[in-house]
């Protein structure tokens, strides 16, 4: 069976005429959306003002990064990687036929135009943040840029939008609409190009189907054991540098939390590296936890470098 026999084949779910609600939140996969709001809440921290009466404006970012932008870009992504995923994952929502026609395609579009209204409440710079995640979002999955076929690109722009631009959004919006001071922006910058390797680490279960989509990801490009070695050092590195900053700016406790539990991390890669495609899920489950729980450690660091 082809993958377009796949995607039109007839059964209960081709039937639809509107799309199933719980098929809809899978759509918008609500576990991938703690990354981003995680990030905003490190840079509002970060940023060391107090949150005074800007709670609500906290969460507000918080939404706007994780149920919005993220799930929007979920909702591109699946409905451009829907042939793809009649190979990979068939049961998706939108293979599956649970979202039919083009319901992926208008869920995405009114999901962007909900996420950047929503952003335009965060002030100026919180509604320009808002608007380039939602740029990268869809440059990453459609046409024509479509970085997520080169999985250098595509991997870097995520990580970007997850995390560093989430990150400086968060200190900003504390700031009132300051932008950051340079310590701040090399630690997210940092913790953005760790998110490259976290990003490789969710490649592993399609490399059939990025093959033969002609997909460019590391694992289907490099072969799985390279690209491990990449994600594992990227991820390594990039807390490795977060770690050295810390002395000379005098936060030696900081320093200490993130040197735990990066070499807790250590074993746990090693055991990653002995078989990748098998363990990449392991290790997303198990390792990156720790690699996010040093970026509140950072953020605490940062604390009084903010403007």
């Amino acid at each position: 069976m082809t993958v377009h026999q796949r995607l039109h084949s007839e059964g209960p779910a081709e039937a639809r005429t509107l799309p199933d609600p719980g098929a809809v939140l899978e759509l918008f996969k609500p576990v991938t959306w703690f990354p981003p709001m995680w990030a905003f809440l490190c840079g509002a921290v970060s940023s060391g003002a107090a949150p005074g009466e800007r709670w609500p404006v906290v969460l507000l970012g918080m939404m706007v990064a994780g149920p919005l932008v993220c799930a929007t870009s979920q909702a591109v992504n699946d409905w451009y990687d829907r042939e793809v995923d009649a190979i990979n994952e068939p049961k998706r929502p939108i293979p599956s036929g649970r979202i039919p026609g083009r319901w992926g395609l208008g869920l995405a579009l009114g999901w962007t135009a909900v996420s950047a209204a929503a952003g335009w409440f965060l002030g100026t710079w919180g509604f320009i943040a808002t608007l380039v995640a939602l740029v990268l979002a869809w440059a990453y999955s459609a046409p024509p840029l479509r970085f997520k076929q080169n999985g250098w690109i595509g991997n870097l722009a995520v990580g970007v939008s997850y995390e560093g631009l989430a990150w400086v959004t968060g200190a900003a919006v504390l700031l009132g609409g300051q932008l950051p001071g340079v310590p701040i922006l090399v630690v997210a910058l940092m913790y953005s190009l760790g998110a490259h390797g976290i990003m490789t680490l969710n490649d592993f279960k399609a490399i059939e189907g990025d093959r033969r989509m002609g997909i460019r990801s590391l694992p289907a490009s490099l072969g799985a054991e390279r690209a491990a070695w990449v994600a594992a050092g990227v991820m390594v590195a990039a807390q490795m540098a977060v770690l050295l900053l810390m002395a000379p700016w005098g936060r030696p406790v900081h320093a200490l939390g993130i040197g735990i539990l990066l070499l807790i991390q250590i074993p746990m890669l090693h055991r990653f590296l002995q078989a990748p495609q098998e363990r990449a899920l392991w290790y997303s489950g198990f390792g990156v936890p720790l690699f996010v729980l040093g970026m509140m450690f950072a953020a605490f660091a940062l604390r009084g470098m903010g403007a």
